[in-house]
C-alpha cells in the first residue's frame, strides 16, 4: 500500500536515528504545549496576586484577613499579609522566568530537528501544526 501521491516515489530510507529525531521532536511538542500551559496559569495567578496585593493595602493594619496558604485559611494581620504577598510574588516572578526559559529551550530544540528533518525529508513530512 502506497501513502504517497500517485507519481511520488519515496526515495529517501527513514533510518533509525531518523526516528529518533522524529520521536523527540513529538515530545518536545507535547512538554512545550504542558509548559506553556503552566506559563499561563502561573501569569494569572500572579495577576490575582497583583490584585489582592492592591486591596489588601487598603485595609487596617491591625485587622485580621484570612489568607490562604495551600489548601488552608490562616488569619494573619495586614502587615504580615503584605510580606507574604511579596514573598509569594517575587516566587511567581521566579516561575515565570523558568518557565519561560524552558519553553525557550524547547523552541531551539524544536527549531534544530525541524531543521535536520526538513534538510533531510523534504516535502515528504510535515513538521507544522
Amino acid at each position: 500500500m502506497e501513502l504517497l501521491p500517485e507519481g511520488k516515489k519515496n526515495q529517501v530510507q527513514v533510518l533509525f536515528e531518523d526516528q529518533q529525531r522524529i520521536n523527540e521532536f513529538s515530545k518536545l511538542i507535547m512538554r512545550k504545549d504542558a509548559t506553556a500551559q503552566e506559563l499561563s496559569n502561573v501569569k494569572q495567578e500572579k495577576e490575582y496576586l497583583d490584585d489582592v496585593s492592591l486591596e489588601i493595602e487598603l485595609i487596617d493594619e491591625d485587622e485580621q484577613i484570612q489568607y490562604k496558604i495551600g489548601e488552608a485559611f490562616v488569619f494573619m494581620k495586614q502587615s504580615q499579609i503584605v510580606e507574604q504577598l511579596e514573598k509569594d510574588s517575587e516566587r511567581f516572578d521566579r516561575m515565570i522566568e523558568e518557565l519561560e526559559d524552558k519553553e525557550s529551550q524547547i523552541d531551539s530544540r524544536i527549531s534544530e530537528l525541524k531543521t535536520q528533518l526538513y534538510a533531510k525529508f523534504g516535502d515528504n513530512i510535515n513538521l507544522e501544526r
